[in-house]
């Protein structure tokens, strides 16, 4: 199975990047994860779901112990179209 995971911390700061911005970044992006972007408002990474269930819980532990005071997050279940099934946040099977 794989996953796609949406997050921001908080509290922003538009002059530069919080320390839990910056540990929630490296964290993803030394996941081995894949298609990773990371942006000022929003960061987004798809995966393995063991190697992105992974990432969340280290995301969680360490930002919050870096300084932030929330955490938003979203998972999705990546469908692949061969195997049919309900699809993603990006269009509804019905």
């Amino acid at each position: 199975m794989r996953l796609r995971v949406e997050f921001t911390t908080e509290p922003f700061d538009l002059d530069e990047a919080p320390a839990h911005a910056v540990v929630a970044r490296e964290i993803v992006t030394g996941a081995e994860l894949d298609a990773v972007d990371v942006g000022p408002f929003g960061n987004t990474a798809e995966g393995d779901a063991d190697r992105v269930l992974d990432a969340v819980g280290a995301l969680l532990r360490q930002s919050l112990e870096a300084g932030a005071t929330r955490v938003s997050l979203q998972v999705n279940v990546i469908v692949d179209d061969r195997q049919g099934g309900a699809a993603d946040d990006e269009g509804d099977a019905t």
